[in-house]
């Protein structure tokens, strides 16, 4: 049997981290122990400054990218730290793969895309036993975010502002067979 693959998609700010979050709290409260990360806005004054990492099992935090980093690749105005999300970011994900019942990875997005030890850990999890929760930046054009939408085994669903109070119940459902 195939494991169960569970993607989110949608608009940049439309909830999907808040998506993951609750799913998350929902598996512990069911007894069922979620890994791997989710990133967040780092913001500044009300003012978008940046990104963090976060590992959902260890809680250890890094920086995914920010304005006013100076190294590492460039995304629009931000620059990626590299270094945070492999020993952050891409070490959550194998940390997942052995300690969690369910993997998480929030997001496959142009910053993360960027770091070929996250993009392997990222494909030894699909390869893995273990359930799998995702999201994907709406316009993402890596050729591993090709492969994902383009597998018929994988559940794709997008995040609206309209739907997203009940996506995650759905995906709960869609994981365990009931929320």
């Amino acid at each position: 049997m195939t494991p169960i693959r569970v993607f989110l998609t949608g608009n940049p700010g439309c909830g999907k981290t808040t998506v993951i979050r609750r799913v998350c709290d929902i598996l512990v409260n069911n007894g069922t122990k979620p890994g791997g990360m989710v990133s967040e806005e780092i913001r500044k004054g009300g003012v978008r400054v940046g990104f963090s990492l976060e590992d959902l099992m260890t809680h250890e935090t890094g920086v995914l990218a920010r304005v006013d980093e100076r190294d590492g690749p460039r995304v629009g105005k931000y620059h990626v730290n590299l270094q945070d999300l492999q020993h952050v970011g891409a070490v959550a994900i194998r940390r997942a793969m052995v300690e969690a019942d369910v993997v998480i990875v929030d997001e496959l997005g142009p910053m993360e895309l960027h770091s070929i030890p996250f993009i392997l850990a990222v494909e030894r999890a699909l390869e893995c036993p273990k359930r799998f929760v995702g999201t994907i930046h709406k316009r993402a054009t890596h050729q591993l975010v090709t492969a994902i939408r383009s597998n018929p085994t994988h559940h794709m669903s997008e995040v609206t502002l309209d739907n997203r109070e009940q996506m995650s119940n759905r995906i709960v459902e869609q994981l365990t067979g009931h929320v």
